[in-house]
C-alpha cells in the first residue's frame, strides 16, 4: 500500500501571516522572559554562594537554598516544555520530541475525541434543540433587508451553477433522462387515463362551448364563403337564381343548426361528441390499433424537425430565462424568491408547529449525517495531520500554545524558589 506522502502544513492567507508573525514575536519575548528569570535565579544562586562561603550572616543560606530550587525547577521546566516539541539540546533523549514522534497517534486522538464528544447523535440534537434554527431563521427572514440579501445570494449561486455546467452535459442528461424516458413509454393508456379523468370532472365542457361558440360565429361572419361553396357544387345547368336561393337555404338550416349547438347544453351533437370521447379515452388504454396508432403518432411528432429542434435548445433556452432572471432584480423570479422567504420568516415565528417541523428535520438531517459518516468527517483530521510535516507541525503547534507554555517555566522558577525555601527553613527549624 503506497504510504502517504508527508506535506508541509497549509499555507496561510495574507492576514493569516501577519497574526503568525505577531505570535511568533510574542513567543520570543516570552521564552526571554522565561530565561531571565533562569538566569536571575543563576545570578543569585552564584552570589549567594560566594556570599555564605565568605563568612556571610545565616540569612545567605535561606537566599542560596531558594535560588538553589529555583534553578532546578527553571531547569525541569524548561526540559518538559522542550521535550514536548524538540530533543532538548539536540540529545536524543527517550520520550522527547513527543509532537514530532507521536504526530499521527495525537491525530487520531484528536479525532476520537471530536468524533465521540462533539459528532455523537445526542450532542448534536441537544445543540440543534437548544439554538432553535427555525425560530432564529425566521426572525431573521422576516426583515425585508435580510430576505432581499438572501435572495441575492441564492441568485449568485444559481449564477455560478448554471455557469459551471456545460450545456453538452446537460443537454445529454436531458435528452437521456428525460426526453428517452418520454418516447419509450407507450402514450396510449396515459393519454386514455386522461381524457377520461377529464371527462368525469367535466373540465372539457368549457372547451367545447368554446368550440360552439367559435363555430357559430364564424358560420355567422361568413355568408358569402356559404353561398360560395354551394354555388360552387351547383350543377352547370342550375339557373343562377336557383343555385343562390339553395345557398340561402343551405346557410339558413346551417346557422340555426351551430346556433342549436351553441346554446343547447343537451345537444344530439354534443351528446355524441361525448360519446365519441369516452370511447375513445377507452380505445386508447385497451385496443390494440388505437394503442398502435397513438404510438405512430408519438413517433411523426418527436421526429419533427420543429420538436427536434424544440429539444435541443431546451436547456439553451431554460439557461438564458434562469441567468437573466437571476441577474435582474425586479424580475418576477426574483420578486416571487424574495416574497416566498418573508412569508417563510414571518409563518416560522408566529407557526410553533411549522416551527417544530422545520427543527425536527434539521435534527434529524444532522443526526443522520454523524451517525452514519461521522468516521469519514473525523478522517479528514487525521489524514490531514498525517500528511502533515512533522517538523513543521512541531512549529505549528508551538506557535499556538509555546507562549502560554512559557509561564509553566516562570511558575516552576517561582514555585521552585519558595519549595526550597520552605525546606531549608523546615530543616534549619528540626536540626
Amino acid at each position: 500500500m503506497e504510504q502517504p506522502r508527508s506535506v508541509t502544513a497549509p499555507a496561510q492567507p495574507p492576514g493569516g501571516l501577519a497574526r503568525e508573525e505577531s505570535k511568533r514575536r510574542g513567543l520570543r519575548r516570552m521564552k526571554l522572559v522565561a530565561l531571565s528569570f533562569l538566569l536571575g535565579a543563576t545570578v543569585i544562586f552564584l552570589l549567594t554562594s560566594w556570599a555564605q562561603s565568605a563568612g556571610w550572616g545565616p540569612w545567605v543560606g535561606y537566599v542560596r537554598a531558594a535560588a538553589e530550587a529555583g534553578m532546578v525547577g527553571a531547569l525541569a521546566d524548561w526540559f518538559a516544555v522542550t521535550a514536548l516539541f524538540r530533543h532538548p539540546l539536540g540529545i536524543k533523549i527517550p520520550h522527547t520530541a513527543i509532537i514530532p514522534n507521536k504526530k499521527d497517534v495525537l491525530g487520531d486522538s484528536l479525532g476520537d475525541f471530536v468524533g465521540s464528544n462533539f459528532l455523537s447523535e445526542t450532542v448534536v440534537r441537544d445543540k440543534l434543540r437548544r439554538v432553535e434554527i427555525a425560530s432564529r431563521t425566521g426572525e431573521w427572514l422576516a426583515k425585508p433587508e435580510n430576505a432581499e440579501r438572501a435572495t441575492a445570494e441564492l441568485s449568485n449561486i444559481v449564477r455560478g451553477a448554471v455557469t459551471i455546467l456545460r450545456d453538452d452535459d446537460v443537454q445529454a442528461v436531458l435528452e437521456q433522462a428525460v426526453v428517452r424516458r418520454v418516447v419509450e413509454r407507450d402514450w396510449g393508456p396515459p393519454l386514455g387515463k386522461l381524457l377520461e379523468q377529464v371527462l368525469t370532472d367535466g373540465a372539457h365542457y368549457r372547451l367545447v362551448d368554446l368550440m360552439c361558440d367559435r363555430a357559430y360565429e364564424w358560420v355567422r361572419t361568413n355568408h358569402t364563403t356559404v353561398l360560395r361553396v354551394v354555388s360552387d357544387r351547383a350543377p352547370s345547368w342550375s339557373p343562377r337564381f336557383v343555385d343562390e336561393m339553395l345557398a340561402d337555404k343551405v346557410y339558413g338550416e346551417v346557422l340555426a343548426f351551430a346556433w342549436a349547438v351553441k346554446t343547447d347544453v343537451n345537444h344530439p351533437m354534443r351528446l355524441a361528441l361525448d360519446k365519441f370521447l369516452g370511447e375513445f379515452a377507452q380505445d386508447l388504454q385497451k385496443d390494440a390499433e388505437t394503442m398502435a396508432r397513438a404510438e405512430q403518432v408519438k413517433q411523426q411528432l418527436i421526429q419533427h424537425p420543429e420538436v427536434q429542434k424544440l429539444i435541443g435548445s431546451a436547456w439553451s433556452t431554460a439557461k438564458d430565462m434562469l441567468l437573466t432572471a437571476a441577474e435582474d432584480p425586479s424580475s418576477e423570479l426574483r420578486r416571487r424568491v424574495r416574497e416566498g422567504l418573508l412569508t417563510l420568516g414571518t409563518r416560522l415565528q408566529s407557526d410553533p408547529a411549522l416551527a417544530g417541523k422545520v427543527d425536527g428535520w434539521v435534527e434529524s438531517a444532522a443526526a443522520y449525517v454523524v451517525t452514519h459518516y461521522s468516521k469519514e468527517i473525523t478522517t479528514i483530521i487525521t489524514d490531514t495531520v498525517e500528511r502533515w510535516d512533522a517538523d513543521e507541525t512541531s512549529r505549528k503547534v508551538e506557535l499556538q500554545v509555546g507562549r502560554d507554555l512559557q509561564f509553566i517555566r516562570i511558575n516552576g522558577t517561582v514555585v521552585g524558589a519558595l519549595a526550597g525555601l520552605l525546606i531549608y527553613t523546615v530543616a534549619q527549624m528540626l536540626f
